[in-house]
């Protein structure tokens, strides 16, 4: 799901709840990532809490926000949570096993993102940061390595420190993310809003169409300065999109357009436009997603 599958290792579970582990697709701070099968035998992402944590009340309660946070998601855009138990003795939370990989490894092995396939990228990931801002939540760790290329469009993963938003449509921050695509304002512990996401996705596309990141990768600490003090690189990203992205880097959240804004203007650059009676779900590879950007931007602007 987030990387290529390796066999089980010793101490592993075999088994959690009524599905059966068959493998390690990842690991991170909080959980082991496994895939598994249910027992009709379909595939499934199965995420543990790690056993340090299963006596600590405040992280079993930062996995149940995750569970819950998560499931406000539309699922075109994120891996659907499917169950989860976070009372028991091994917390764990079930996911629809997306068969795609991270944008991080593409851009690896298969170098920056150019033309059609950058424009679909922005597009589509956009169209998800898009979604999870209209469902109320702040992702805060959006970067290459969560978002996972479906056959279907990109897709959003990882809620592990994403927060719902208060009333006041922005939430209270520590430095929690990935440095090189961490808003100024999440760095210096500032109220913290959907526009931290984004930023990240301003990062995001540099990375996609350069193979470096917007704004270092030596020391944290170098890197972080920059964030705050310094232009980012944005190497060989062509305009339009340049523009944008320059936008959405802006060091002052308030000057960063609203992720509907710019998922509008992306579709408008690509020509599309809502069709009366297109379903979001329908078959096709670019017409999914421009359908279902369109139908993202065109909710939102209703509301506003």
């Amino acid at each position: 799901m987030t990387d290529e599958v390796t066999p089980l290792r010793a101490g592993d579970p075999s088994r959690l709840g009524a599905y059966t582990l068959t493998g390690l697709l990842g690991e991170g701070g909080q959980g082991t990532v496994y895939l598994g099968e249910d027992e009709p035998g379909h595939r499934v992402a199965v995420k543990l809490l790690h056993a340090r944590f299963s006596g600590d009340a405040k992280a079993r309660a930062r996995f149940a926000a995750e569970v819950a946070v998560a499931k406000r998601v539309s699922a075109f855009c994120t891996a659907r949570v499917l169950d989860s138990d976070v009372e028991g003795d091994r917390p764990y939370i079930v996911s629809e096993y997306i068969d795609g990989p991270p944008l991080s490894r593409v851009v690896s092995e298969q170098g920056p993102r150019r033309g059609t396939d950058l424009d679909r990228l922005a597009i589509g990931t956009m169209t998800a940061l898009a979604a999870i801002h209209q469902a109320g939540v702040v992702h805060r760790d959006f970067k290459p390595a969560n978002v996972l290329l479906a056959p279907d469009g990109p897709r959003v993963i990882d809620f592990g420190i994403a927060r719902a938003l208060d009333a006041t449509g922005t939430m209270s921050s520590t430095a929690v993310g990935t440095p090189a695509y961490m808003a100024p304002e999440q760095i210096s512990g500032a109220r913290v809003g959907p526009a931290a996401d984004v930023f990240a996705w301003g990062a995001t596309m540099v990375h996609a169409a350069s193979a470096r990141p917007a704004f270092g990768h030596d020391s944290i600490p170098a890197v972080m300065h920059r964030i705050l003090n310094l232009p980012p690189d944005l190497g060989d990203l062509p305009a339009p999109l340049r523009q944008i992205v320059a936008d959405c880097l802006s060091k002052d959240p308030a000057l960063r357009p609203a992720s509907q804004r710019v998922l509008a203007h992306l579709l408008e650059l690509a020509g599309s436009r809502p069709q009366p009676g297109a379903r979001p779900d329908a078959p096709g590879d670019d017409s999914v997603i421009l359908t279902q950007g369109a139908a993202t931007a065109a909710t939102e602007s209703a509301r506003l």
